[in-house]
């Protein structure tokens, strides 16, 4: 299978998906969007994956590629491809099937539980959110998880779009290098841990990977 990831910003890569492309014998490639907004034709890839990043959706007098993306996010999903979008990433596929995407009342950085509606996961799963942003279901979106602060965590569209607000990809490795370039973020909060408490939880990476490798399974057989 051909792989195609969008990736935003230099210290969020595909993680523990990496290793499940690697060991299925999968191509992938690659916009970085930070770098040049290079995309492919859609006869080019089989799935496409969008990563998180630092910017708000919303932002495009900044980042005036986003507008590029969400386009080409819709026409992907036309098309019928796999889209998997984490956490900035299922906030672009939201926005580009003309959901809103706002701030959220507080933000949500650490280790914490998540009710799952849905078998994509037992439920409660503890997993790593790292966001400020929220957003709207998308039109026909189902809704497969929440916490108290952050309503829609994950939802699905058809059996070929998923949305995850929350980081299953994560490896302690990578959380190491998130730490590194967002350290800033960890202000004190009701739902916000310190980067000792984070680094300390990095177990819980162990079964999100595992969990994310079942749900690439799942859209890896209708590619």
């Amino acid at each position: 299978m051909r792989i195609h990831y969008f990736q935003h910003v230099t210290f969020e890569g595909l993680g523990y998906i990496a290793n499940w492309a690697t060991e299925k014998g999968h191509t992938v490639t690659v916009t970085k969007w930070y770098e040049s907004p290079a995309l492919p034709a859609l006869e080019d890839f089989d799935m496409l994956i969008v990563m998180g990043g630092s910017m708000g959706v919303y932002e495009e007098d900044i980042y005036p590629w986003l507008s590029i993306e969400k386009e080409f996010i819709r026409k992907a999903i036309a098309a019928n491809k796999p889209v998997l979008g984490i956490c900035l990433g299922s906030q672009l596929i939201a926005a580009a099937l003309g959901a809103r995407v706002y701030p959220n009342k507080q933000k949500e950085i650490g280790w914490f539980p998540v009710q799952f509606h849905d078998a994509i996961a037992p439920s409660p799963t503890t997993v790593l959110h790292w966001h400020g942003d929220t957003f709207d279901l998308p039109e026909n979106a189902v809704h497969l998880a929440e916490t108290s602060i952050c309503k829609n965590q994950a939802y699905r569209i058809g059996d070929r779009v998923i949305g995850l607000q929350f980081h299953f990809e994560m490896t302690p490795e990578a959380l190491d290098v998130m730490i590194s370039h967002c350290e800033k973020d960890l202000i004190p909060d009701t739902y916000v841990q310190t980067a000792a408490e984070i680094q300390a939880n990095a177990h819980y990476a162990q079964n999100t990977n595992i969990l994310l490798s079942k749900l690439l399974d799942g859209l890896e057989k209708l590619a």
